[in-house]
């Protein structure tokens, strides 16, 4: 049975290794940021690999036949680390990853490349701020401005001035969120374009609302065969 490594950290990893779980022996592995990760059967691994050295060394021990790159779209490191590897050991490497979200009528976006130009074009005094716990250092010093700041885990420290922390997990829907953005009087909100479904609502919700959303664009990697969808996924692991 081939064996399949899929980088995880999205849903769509998730869905992918119980997909793949009858067919081949998967593995799936997690970074270790998210304390209590949604699994799914089979065997895990959690932890960095010691970059992409250590990813080729692993792919080597463990006979791996072919690797799925499924880490969320913003996960630079790992998807670099994982073409490096794959190139070194010639095991064929596909990259899963959702589509990013569009424009809509109605949606007032401002585009930004990355955390510190969305820090610096915020232009109100509340703001939803949902780029994850990684990039709060970025908008420390808008000490003028309170954050509404939602993750999935508890940070071990908040470097803002004004703010409040709600821990929750997506799926959200638009209703709840467009009330939970009235509740707080939002004014603007920042994201970054992860794409997906499960977190969408939040911009339908500031469309609805008429609120501005400062957008931060995916970061661009280095080329590699990708799909958008788990069962081109799978086809393309049956076919090697």
């Amino acid at each position: 049975m081939t064996g399949l490594l899929i980088l995880g950290g999205t849903g769509e990893a998730v869905a992918l290794a119980r997909a793949a779980a009858p067919a081949f022996a998967v593995t799936m592995s997690l970074a270790g940021v998210t304390r209590a990760p949604v699994l799914p059967p089979g065997e895990i691994r959690r932890g960095g690999f010691g970059g992409a050295g250590g990813l080729a060394a692993y792919l080597r021990a463990h006979d791996v036949g072919a690797v799925i790159d499924a880490t969320h779209p913003f996960a630079v490191e790992m998807s670099r680390n994982a073409i490096t590897a794959c190139t070194q050991t010639t095991v064929p490497l596909l990259r899963l990853t959702r589509p990013a979200w569009t424009r809509q009528a109605g949606d007032d976006w401002v585009d930004v490349p990355d955390a510190e130009r969305a820090a610096a074009s915020i232009a109100v005094e509340r703001v939803f701020l949902t780029t994850g716990l990684r990039d709060l250092d970025a908008f420390a010093a808008r000490g003028d401005v309170w954050f509404l700041v939602r993750s999935i885990e508890p940070p071990a420290r908040v470097p803002l001035a004004h703010y409040t922390l709600i821990q929750a997990r997506g799926p959200f829907d638009e209703a709840a969120e467009t009330a939970l953005m009235r509740h707080h009087r939002i004014e603007a909100l920042v994201a970054k374009n992860s794409g997906g479904g499960a977190t969408y609502a939040k911009i339908a919700a500031a469309r609805a609302l008429g609120l501005p959303v400062i957008m931060i664009a995916r970061p661009v990697l280095p080329e590699a065969k990708t799909v958008n969808d788990i069962e081109a996924a799978l086809d393309w692991a049956r076919s090697l």
